[in-house]
């Protein structure tokens, strides 16, 4: 919309009561004028005229307060503004006003206005339709009202702008609320800590331990197969889920037996026929077969 113009408000002089009379001071760049006081201020400067060569547009200070979304929208409007009945329009008066409306958007737009005549025939259509006599058959139903289907649709449309006016008051994504997101990985399968030389180390070490608690003096000379030991061990995880890593070891058969079954242990770990696991930190240390047996 065009700026508005500045209103010229008469220069007044500011004078002290007479009887306290002073000299009236001079602006010294303006030495015609006494205290005058300004009219507006252009970047700080103070304006004490108006500019000879200001343009004022005739339609400067016009405004539309309302805005429609189309032909039936302002026929509503119209209606609903002066509580008419909508079952008994008064043509005269709705057609009178919606034309004059239609003259003012002729002259600011054109286009838009095209919308709207189209609507402006058919009302002085009805118009007319109801200042003839009506038709009436010697047999038959009465004449219908011309104004039955601008009525229809009115109702249709006031129907389906209340409806969009309470669905735009629900909360929207985007306009009332924000849908926040967040990436959160998931795995299928748990991931089990891995066993460190460390943890081999300590338990081991434990079950030397308690290995030593249980000691025989009986001096006797055997031979122990490491092949045979990782054969044992095997036997023993067969048809088992998990076993503790402590219970492959008998501590009662002496620390050559727990030598040989430890390196049996380690040689199929090397060989990937048993898998070591864990199931957290200093927790219980497991041992599973790698395979399926058949």
């Amino acid at each position: 919309m065009p700026p508005s113009p500045s209103l010229n408000f008469p220069v007044q002089e500011l004078r002290a009561p007479d009887d306290a009379a002073q000299p009236a001071a001079v602006n010294p760049e303006l030495p015609g004028l006494t205290d005058p006081v300004a009219l507006a201020r252009l970047y700080g400067e103070p304006m004490f005229a108006m500019p000879k060569d200001l343009y004022i547009p005739p339609d400067a200070l016009k405004v539309f307060l309302e805005a429609f979304e189309g032909p039936l929208d302002l026929l509503l409007y119209l209606i609903r503004k002066q509580n008419f009945n909508i079952l008994d329009i008064p043509m005269a008066a709705v057609t009178r006003q919606y034309l004059a409306y239609v003259d003012e958007i002729r002259a600011t737009n054109l286009e838009l206005a095209a919308e709207y005549l189209l609507m402006a025939a058919m009302l002085i259509e009805i118009k007319s339709r109801m200042l003839l006599p009506p038709r009436k058959a010697a047999e038959g139903p009465e004449a219908e009202d011309p104004r039955a289907e601008l009525v229809r649709r009115l109702l249709e449309y006031e129907r389906i702008k209340l409806a969009a006016h309470r669905l735009n008051t629900l909360p929207q994504r985007g306009r009332d609320f924000a849908v926040v997101q967040v990436h959160v990985e998931q795995s299928t399968e748990p991931r089990l800590p891995d066993v460190t030389l460390v943890d081999l180390q300590e338990a081991w070490q434990g079950i030397v331990k308690r290995a030593k608690l249980v000691q025989h003096h009986v001096i006797s000379r055997e031979e122990l197969s490491v092949r045979e030991h990782m054969s044992i061990v095997l036997r023993r995880l067969q048809g088992r889920k998990f076993l503790e890593f402590e219970e492959l070891f008998d501590a009662s058969r002496g620390m050559p037996v727990l030598v040989v079954t430890f390196i049996a242990l380690l040689e199929l770990a090397k060989e990937c026929l048993l898998e070591i696991t864990q199931a957290e930190s200093f927790a219980p240390i497991y041992v599973r077969l790698a395979y399926t047996p058949a």
